[in-house]
């Protein structure tokens, strides 16, 4: 008995929680529907709500935005709307802050969570997982001697919240691991595995791991 439900159990936890975070998702994405008159919301015209409505709305919303930010136009109403949001206080410095953050990760020819890193915390002789997300910069580099990274040390089960870190280059080891790899390790606790990519044969005979890792590329910034 316990075999079985243990079975059913491995069976609808992912669907139960897949469902749960797409009705999450979809939930929240259909409250863009009061964005329109109330004359023409599905309620109004047929009665009832039509889920995933919202969605569809939402997805609409953010293709055409982006269309209308691509021509020179819409990039002219763009540094305006930035412009009038930098006049308003508080405001200024969440948005900018947001913004920043957003560009970095999004952003195409950006480098942020590119690399998985291999770093010792929180302690020596712990070692865990972390991702390069640049250098630092500013007035930082008057205060670190040495070539340092910025990396991101994520918690588990949720990658969401986590650590920022500033470690000399020669501290971290770059992986022969793909960002979604190394993340699916980290939310799952270490119980996905990623394959390995090296012999046990190789891994022993090597001297230590910090000894032969493979250079981060110094172009990252």
């Amino acid at each position: 008995m316990k075999r079985y439900f243990i079975t059913g159990l491995l069976i609808w936890v992912p669907l139960a929680i897949t469902a749960w975070v797409l009705v999450l998702i979809v939930g929240t994405m259909d409250q863009s529907m009061h964005l329109l008159p109330t004359a023409i919301q599905p309620r109004t015209l047929l009665g009832f709500d039509i889920p995933g409505a919202g969605a569809i709305l939402t997805l609409l919303i953010i293709m055409t935005t982006g269309l209308l930010a691509a021509n020179f136009i819409g990039q002219q109403l763009v540094r305006w709307w930035e412009h009038l949001l930098a006049r308003i206080p508080v405001v200024n410095s969440i948005y900018n802050s947001v913004k920043q953050v957003s560009d970095t990760l999004f952003s195409s020819s950006g480098n942020a969570f590119r690399k998985a890193l291999l770093v010792e915390y929180p302690r020596r002789g712990a070692w865990t997982i972390a991702f390069l997300t640049g250098k630092p910069g500013a007035d930082l580099l008057h205060h670190l001697d040495g070539d340092y990274v910025s990396v991101y040390v994520p918690t588990t089960p949720n990658p969401t919240s986590g650590f920022f870190l500033m470690l000399p280059r020669r501290d971290v080891i770059e992986l022969e691991m793909s960002v979604d790899t190394a993340l699916k390790y980290v939310i799952s606790m270490g119980v996905v595995a990623p394959p390995s990519t090296r012999s046990k044969e190789s891994a022993a005979s090597k001297p230590s791991a910090a000894a032969v890792a493979p250079p981060i590329d110094p172009t990252i910034t």
